[in-house]
C-alpha cells in the first residue's frame, strides 16, 4: 500500500476510535506510533521526540495555563455577579432588560475569560433565577444564555485562538485582533434580535418589575464596581497584547496576577475557591497541552506520508472556485463540530486543510476567524451542542427541548455572521493590518 493511503488509514482509525470513545490524546499517539513505525520505521520514534520537545518549548502555548487561570478565578471569586447585577439594574425599564444584560455581561466576560462551559453556566446560575421570576419566555432565555456564553469561544483572549495560532503557523496577536470585530459583530446581532422582539412582544421579556429596581445611586455604585475589576483585567491582557507591549504570555502572567488580586481586594477569594481554581486550571492546561502535543506527532507522521499533500491535490481537481472550496471545509468543520470539542479539531482536521488553503491563496488569518466562528457556532447546534447540556445542568426545570429551540434561533444568527465575515473580510482583516501599521 503506498504511503499516502496508509496515512489515510490511520485517519478512519483515530475517528473512529475517537467516536468509540476513547480518550483522544492517547488514541493520536498510539494511532501515530503504530501506523507510523510500520510504514517508516525509527523515524516514527525520532518524530515523536521532536513533536513534543516542540510543544514543551513553545512559549505561546504557556500562556494557557494564564488564561485558564484567570477565567476559573473569576468564576470562583462572584465579581461577574456583581457587574450582572449592576447592568441588570441599569437596564430595569427596558423590555427585554434581562437578555441585555446577559449578553453584555457574557460579552465583557468572553474579553475576561475563554472558557465557554464557564460562561455558560455562570451566567445560568446568575440569569435563570431573574428570568423565571420575571416571567421572560423559557426558550428565549435559554438560548440568549447559551449563545452569550459561546462568545468567550471567540472574543480574545480565546484558549481556542492561542492554541490556533502555533497550529497555523500565524501569531497569536493577529487572531485576537482579527477575532474583536465578529465577537462584538455576534453579540451586537443577538442584543438587536432580543431588543425587537421583545419590543414587538413585550410578552418575551417585560421590565424590571418596580420591586426589584433599586435607587439611581446605587444602580451606578453597582454598575462602577463591577464594571471596574472586568476592565482592568481586559487591559491587563488584551489591552497590552494589542498594543504591542507584551506577548500573550506575559500578558496572561499579568492577568492572571491582576485577577488575584482583584479577588483579594474584593474579599472573595477564599482557600476552597482557591484550590478549586487551581485544580480546574492543571486538569485543563494538562489535557490541552497532552493534546496538541499528541496532534502535532499525528500530524508530523501524517504529512511525513504525504496524506495531507494527496487531500490537497484530490480537492483541487474538482476545479471549483476558492470560496465554493471554502464553505465545503467549513461545513466539514461545523459537522465535525457536533460530535466533537474543539480541540481534536483545531489540532487535527485543520492542520489537513493547510495545504489546500495555502494553495488556494486564503488568508490565514481570515481563514481562522471564520474556522473559530463555524467552531462556535457547532457550540449551540442540537442534537450534541454542549452549551444545551452546561445550561440544563445548572437550570434542571427547564426542558431540553425548549434549550435546543432557544439555541436554534441564535444559531441562525450566527450563520448570518459567519457569512457577514465571509463577504466581508475586513470585519476580521482591518484591525491586524492596522496594529501592523
Amino acid at each position: 500500500m503506498k504511503p499516502e493511503y496508509v496515512g489515510l488509514l490511520s485517519l478512519v482509525i483515530l475517528f473512529g476510535a475517537i467516536f468509540i470513545g476513547f480518550p483522544i490524546a492517547f488514541t493520536l499517539i498510539a494511532v501515530a506510533l503504530g501506523v507510523g513505525y510500520v510504514a517508516l520505521g525509527d523515524i516514527a520514534l525520532h518524530l515523536m521526540t521532536l513533536q513534543f520537545f516542540s510543544v514543551m518549548r513553545d512559549p505561546t502555548l504557556a500562556s494557557v495555563p494564564f488564561f485558564l487561570f484567570m477565567g476559573y478565578l473569576l468564576e470562583q471569586s462572584g465579581l461577574m455577579e456583581r457587574l450582572f447585577r449592576g447592568v441588570q439594574l441599569m437596564l430595569a425599564a427596558l423590555n427585554g432588560s434581562l437578555y441585555l444584560a446577559v449578553l453584555i455581561t457574557a460579552t465583557i466576560f468572553a474579553a475576561a475569560t475563554g472558557i465557554v462551559g464557564s460562561s455558560v453556566t455562570l451566567l445560568g446560575v446568575m440569569a435563570a433565577p431573574a428570568m423565571k421570576r420575571s416571567g421572560y419566555d423559557v426558550r428565549m432565555s435559554a438560548g440568549t444564555i447559551a449563545a452569550g456564553g459561546t462568545l468567550g469561544i471567540l472574543i480574545p483572549p480565546s484558549v481556542m485562538l492561542i492554541v490556533m495560532g502555533p497550529v497555523v503557523g500565524v501569531p497569536a496577536t493577529d487572531l485576537f485582533a482579527a477575532a474583536i470585530f465578529p465577537g462584538l459583530l455576534l453579540s451586537g446581532l443577538y442584543i438587536l434580535y432580543t431588543l425587537v422582539r421583545s419590543y414587538l412582544n413585550p410578552k418575551l421579556g417585560p421590565p424590571l418589575p418596580m420591586e426589584d429596581r433599586r435607587p439611581f445611586a446605587y444602580v451606578v455604585r453597582e454598575v462602577v464596581l463591577g464594571m471596574l475589576p472586568v476592565v482592568i483585567v481586559i487591559l491587563a491582557t488584551l489591552g497590552v497584547i494589542l498594543a504591542g507591549i507584551a506577548t500573550p504570555t506575559d500578558a496572561g502572567a499579568v492577568g492572571a496576577f491582576a485577577v488575584f488580586v482583584l479577588t483579594l481586594v474584593y474579599r472573595k477569594l477564599t482557600w476552597e475557591k482557591m484550590k478549586a481554581a487551581v485544580m480546574s486550571t492543571l486538569e485543563v492546561s494538562c489535557m490541552i497541552l497532552l493534546l496538541v502535543a499528541a496532534s502535532n506527532y499525528f500530524g508530523a507522521i501524517f504529512s511525513r506520508l504525504g496524506s495531507a499533500t494527496l487531500i490537497a491535490e484530490s480537492l483541487l481537481t474538482l476545479n471549483f472556485s476558492p470560496t465554493v472550496m471554502l464553505l465545503i471545509m467549513l461545513a466539514i468543520i461545523f459537522v465535525l463540530g457536533w460530535p466533537l470539542e474543539w480541540v481534536p479539531i483545531v489540532l487535527i482536521v485543520v492542520p489537513i486543510f493547510l495545504p489546500l488553503v495555502n494553495k488556494l491563496g486564503i488568508d490565514l488569518v481570515w481563514f481562522c476567524t471564520l474556522v473559530a466562528v463555524c467552531l462556535q457556532t457547532a457550540w449551540l447546534s442540537p442534537p450534541v451542542a454542549l452549551s444545551a447540556y452546561f445550561l440544563k445542568g445548572v437550570v434542571p426545570d427547564w426542558e431540553l427541548k425548549d434549550i435546543y429551540a432557544g439555541m436554534m434561533q441564535f444559531m441562525v444568527l450566527q450563520v448570518a455572521g459567519l457569512l457577514l465575515i465571509l463577504v466581508f473580510p475586513q470585519i476580521a482583516l482591518w484591525l491586524p493590518a492596522y496594529l501592523r501599521q
